[in-house]
């Protein structure tokens, strides 16, 4: 794991000292994610400069040092990520005579390029990767992307340049990188939490697409192509036609493989372990296939309804794994949010970035990678807005438009919090954490189509261009009216887009960030492209069951872990922002929230908060989304 930086001057007119300086200012943005050494690879000539900042983990030796160039010389490549199928690939390069100074996954990498040729070698990996690669014979550039978007990479060109990185940070300290403020892409942060691809908050600097090669020639032109993508996967998926009990057979075959293949590392391992389906299951693997306990680690908080540390516990103990927890105080949590600019360098408000990056910090004083079960609930079905629609779409959009619109009228009737109040009477066993807020979604949705359905849910503000002044939102995959006829099934509709947008964008950029900012590296072995191919052949039913998600993935765990033990509520992962705005955070938001008045209409802000503090809603997401922006514009502008 590493973080790359560089640029191509295409007037090679930069001099050799100056192309050394802008390439080494730009890797040196990226220490936090390589702290173990770095190094850049300069060629005035051609005008490439070549950075990387490097976290060693596999061969820690001078024989892993980055930028690397092939045995003949032709290629040099620097590379963020880890290939776990290089050693499989080894034999055959061996074979052919290549020769080979250590045993890092680079070394196989940037050789298969010189056998096999750059798709070709791309499609042979299994793993996470972000590559900048030059070809000195053909003077030609590419730019790298794995197919899940597990790795980020930026990239943009500028009149006599194109400058790459692994962060934002890294392009913003070079002269000629745009500085023009996107408002389009602002208006979409509103609505997501985070900024998606290709977009980014400047004009003129793009997000790489997952499963993407940028190729770019001697004369600045560039060309794209998608090495892998999703919709060939549904296009061209062979259904599953057998029973249950083989599909969870083979199922548990591909998760053992992937984990395993993640579990290969020079440097102490572990894994991330909340104590709900995914985490465990990952964790579950992983010591079935250890001879030594397994290092799991979890974070706990005080208030009640965000804690899971106890079911993490429970699943530590049974699994007989070397169990690590972290109580966190509200002082504790809130201490990190004046450094979420820092490490997130364009707007990002999803807030689980607090909880993720606490969890990273307390990992990473006991190992360098540890393994996270992010994915599963896209692959197989577990957020609840495919459960309700498995459940109830039918019957709710087949009811008269009068009679939705009546419903909706008495779910916001009350509060979220006068619902959380009044269904307290509830056992929290039996119904989801934060009910008041699902019941004011749902009720936002009663009077839409299945895909209003869907846009409303995975919308902040349901209006942001009539927030962010003088913006036109780009309308990106979730208004494309051809997904329709790609995947006619509505609740698996919602999964491809939350797969292609929602975990790339956010779950993944949380993960990456929160990780890297700390020096400690994420494995994700849920959506290995192999297990990911495999879920779009199960049907339906092998997913979501009974009213309950995850099946197919429920009955792996349950082979090693008691259902007693997993079986309650989809609680998530979050932190009270709500009740913090009330309190001991309502003085700083206040005096950030209305900052930047010519980009956004304050009084949209100010009705939200005044709402907010009288209790009458709970708009915290919201308000989140305005303080990270500006958070964020007062770090970066």
């Amino acid at each position: 794991m590493c973080g790359i930086a560089g640029l191509i001057d295409l007037k090679a007119s930069t001099p050799n000292d100056q192309l050394h300086h802008l390439t080494k200012n730009m890797t040196d943005t990226l220490l936090h994610r390589g702290p173990d050494g770095g190094d850049v690879w300069i060629d005035a000539e051609a005008g490439v400069g070549l950075g990387h900042r490097r976290l060693a983990i596999i061969d820690l030796t001078e024989a892993g040092h980055q930028p690397m160039a092939s045995s003949d010389g032709r290629f040099i490549m620097v590379y963020n990520g880890e290939v776990y199928n290089a050693e499989d690939l080894r034999p055959e390069l061996v074979a052919k005579n290549y020769q080979f100074n250590g045993h890092s996954d680079s070394e196989i990498i940037v050789n298969g390029f010189c056998e096999w040729g750059v798709k070709a070698t791309i499609e042979k990996l299994i793993g996470m990767f972000a590559i900048a690669l030059w070809d000195r014979k053909e003077k030609t550039f590419y730019l790298i992307r794995d197919r899940l978007g597990i790795k980020p990479l930026y990239w943009c060109k500028t009149k006599n340049s194109l400058l790459f990185g692994s962060e934002l940070k890294a392009l913003y300290i070079h002269p000629d990188c745009p500085k023009e403020i996107n408002r389009g892409a602002i208006a979409a942060y509103l609505r997501h939490n985070c900024i998606p691809a290709p977009h980014t908050i400047m004009t003129g600097i793009q997000k790489l697409m997952p499963g993407h090669i940028l190729t770019c020639n001697g004369d600045g032109q560039q060309t794209l192509e998608a090495f892998w993508s999703l919709q060939d996967v549904v296009k061209n998926s062979i259904p599953f036609d057998g029973t249950e009990a083989d599909a969870v057979d083979q199922l548990e075959i591909l998760l053992k493989d992937a984990v395993k293949r993640r579990m290969v590392s020079d440097v102490p391992l572990g894994t991330f372990l909340s104590g709900g389906i995914d985490s465990s299951t990952v964790a579950a693997l992983m010591q079935a296939q250890s001879q030594n306990k397994v290092k799991t680690f979890s974070i706990g908080f005080e208030e009640e309804g965000y804690n899971e540390a106890k079911h993490a516990a429970a699943v530590a103990q049974h699994l007989g794994t070397d169990h690590t927890e972290l109580y966190v105080t509200p002082s504790q949590t809130r201490d990190v949010i004046p450094k979420l600019a820092d490490y997130y360098d364009e707007p990002f408000s999803d807030s689980s970035q607090i909880p993720t990056y606490l969890v990273s910090q307390m990992t990473r004083n006991h190992v360098t990678v540890a393994l996270s079960g992010d994915g599963g609930d896209e692959l197989f079905g577990g957020y609840t807005r495919y459960l309700t629609a498995a459940k109830y779409g039918k019957t709710l959009f087949s009811l008269p438009l009068v009679v939705r619109k009546l419903g909706a009228g008495v779910l916001h009737s009350l509060s979220p919090d006068q619902w959380d109040s009044i269904l307290k009477i509830i056992p929290d066993s039996k119904k989801p954490a934060h009910v008041g807020n699902k019941l004011h979604k749902l009720a936002n949705v009663m009077g839409q189509s299945p895909d209003d359905y869907y846009r409303t849910l995975v919308s902040q503000w349901p209006d942001p261009e009539n927030v962010v002044k003088n913006s036109t939102e780009p309308k990106g995959l979730i208004w494309d009216e051809r997904v329709k006829s790609l995947v006619p099934d509505f609740v698996s509709r919602m999964q491809y887009l939350d797969t292609l947008t929602y975990m790339p964008d956010d779950i993944l950029t949380k993960v990456d960030r929160a990780s890297m900012a700390v020096s400690l590296e994420a494995r994700v072995p849920l959506i290995d492209h192999r297990v990911v191919e495999f879920a779009w052949s199960l049907p339906q039913s092998m997913k979501i069951k009974d009213g309950q998600g995850k099946w197919a993935l429920r009955q792996v765990l349950y082979r090693h872990v008691p259902q007693e033990l997993i079986d309650r509520p989809k609680m998530g992962f979050g932190v009270p922002i709500d009740a913090w705005l009330r309190g001991p955070l309502k003085e700083w938001a206040h005096n950030l929230l209305f900052q930047n008045g010519d980009i956004f209409d304050t009084a949209s802000i100010q009705q939200k908060w005044n709402e907010h503090q009288s209790g009458s809603h709970n708009w915290q997401y919201h308000m989140w989304d305005i303080l990270m922006f500006n958070a964020w514009y007062k770090r970066w502008m």
